[in-house]
């Protein structure tokens, strides 16, 4: 007897802290509050409903009803606020660009750390058409160099950091042009037009807020705010890309906020879930998808999440198609 009495109260303590998990994961996922905190609690929302998901085995086994119902309502929310993650088409129906493609390639090298030669074989392998680096450093600039990147991709827009995580480049294919920097983000962004054959350029950012666990949750905030002014700038562009490490995942609503305007996370347009790329340099799994390739009027019609040797990242390789409706025609496909 003493033994089910102290298992069902072993029971709603486990249900208790699968519901308070729960809701701190949804009040994190809605809030838009420049906090520490709830960025934080934001970036691991994910892994606080699967908190929930315990509870609910849990309770269930226990026959706790009502701990059990109401972890099933929280789970339920976190579902309907996920869930979309995993049904391909986000950003509602429309016409299937006709345009070529081109296959853009993201990678923060982690201070320039990544291995050279194997992320330039990886740029090879995977016919990449663009590349968007952030934390590059003069350094590994000239590895790259040697180890062949500008002999692939010779068209380039640099701008290193002598150390640090601060600096980010373009290489490219295709040639480029009209390439600056954004103005007033604290880690170097920068946004190019790259001609990719049709009559009006493709608008391309490498983008990297600063991460809010190690800078003040403002300053975070306010690299959002600047970026989605920068992004409202570009929707006159038939075709726009933005690509990097965005120190922000789909449950944190500033990010969800760039998505005004018709801009669409790849993973999300082709249902591919909760895509984690960071950390990969621990013993753990990577946990958090902070990485992304956003498009607007092009389609990301394929993902793909690759190893990045020596760095904390994982890459992202996506097939963008381009889009010809604005530009009075459709182009042959590459």
């Amino acid at each position: 007897m003493r033994g089910a009495i102290a298992l069902r109260r072993a029971a709603a303590v486990v249900g208790g802290a699968g519901i308070a998990s729960g809701l701190a994961a949804l009040v994190a996922f809605r809030s838009g509050a420049s906090n520490n905190v709830v960025i934080v609690a934001a970036s691991f929302a994910p892994l606080l409903l699967a908190v929930t998901i315990v509870g609910v085995l849990v309770t269930a086994a226990a026959r706790q009803w009502i701990l059990l119902g109401i972890s099933a309502v929280v789970l339920a929310l976190g579902a309907w606020a996920f869930g979309p993650l995993w049904v391909g088409g986000a950003g509602g129906e429309r016409a299937e660009p006709t345009g070529p493609s081109i296959r853009v390639m993201q990678s923060n090298i982690m201070v320039g750390s990544a291995d050279p030669a194997t992320l330039v074989q990886s740029v090879r392998d995977r016919g990449v058409d663009v590349l968007t680096i952030q934390e590059l450093t003069e350094p590994s600039v000239e590895a790259l160099r040697a180890a062949g990147l500008e002999d692939v991709l010779p068209h380039t827009y640099l701008a290193p950091h002598v150390t640090g995580g601060g600096g980010g480049g373009i290489y490219s294919r295709l040639p480029l042009s009209n390439g600056r920097r954004v103005d007033g983000m604290a880690l170097t962004n920068l946004a190019i037009e790259v001609d990719a054959g049709l009559p009006q350029p493709v608008v391309l950012y490498d983008v990297h807020p600063v991460p809010a666990y190690i800078a003040p949750a403002a300053d975070w905030t306010e690299d959002f705010d600047r970026l989605r002014d920068e992004l409202d700038s570009a929707a006159t562009h038939d075709n726009v890309i933005v690509s990097g490490d965005f120190n922000a995942t789909y449950a944190h609503r500033k990010f969800r906020d760039l998505r005004r305007g018709g801009y669409v996370d790849a993973a999300d347009q082709l249902g591919a879930g909760i895509l984690p790329t960071y950390p990969t340099d621990k013993r753990y799994p990577a946990v958090v998808g902070i990485d992304h390739i956003l498009t607007k009027g092009a389609q990301a019609t394929s993902l793909e999440r690759i190893d990045v040797v020596g760095s904390d990242h994982y890459g992202l390789v996506a097939d963008v198609r381009l889009d010809t409706a604005r530009n009075g025609g459709a182009s042959t496909s590459q």
